[in-house]
């Protein structure tokens, strides 16, 4: 259940990247096919994120030391151009223009799945 919690909440961080950035596209569909198309990236990113991210930060931790964190900023940018990228490969109509729109969207997905992750309450078992 808690995965699932956290794909809708990915989904919806997209939708709002979606919404800001106009090199974040969604394609031209029905409002059902647009919910099932980010409820698959965020299946995307989030296997992205937790195969990846790890690697990427357990190689280039002494990156991560000398920007003093900033350097995740553009990891988590390349991280959403490549799920953009595997996404237009399983034919889901997602797409990232470039390098600043993953950036600023990148920004705006971990700002608004932070917020959401705040306003729903964890589970303590």
């Amino acid at each position: 259940m808690r995965i699932l919690l956290k794909v809708g909440i990915t989904a919806v961080a997209l939708w709002v990247a979606t919404v800001l950035f106009s090199g974040i596209t969604l394609g031209d569909q029905t409002t059902g096919r647009r919910v099932l198309t980010l409820v698959g990236v965020a299946v995307i990113f989030g296997l992205v994120n937790a195969i990846l991210k790890p690697i990427i930060k357990t190689l280039g931790c002494a990156f991560y030391v000398l920007t003093l964190g900033l350097i995740g900023l553009v990891v988590n940018a390349l991280l959403l151009l490549l799920t953009s990228e595997v996404a237009q490969r399983l034919d889901l109509p997602f797409h990232v223009d470039g390098f600043w729109p993953a950036f600023w969207g990148a920004i705006v997905v971990g700002v608004v799945g932070w917020l959401l992750h705040l306003l729903i309450p964890e589970d303590d078992d």
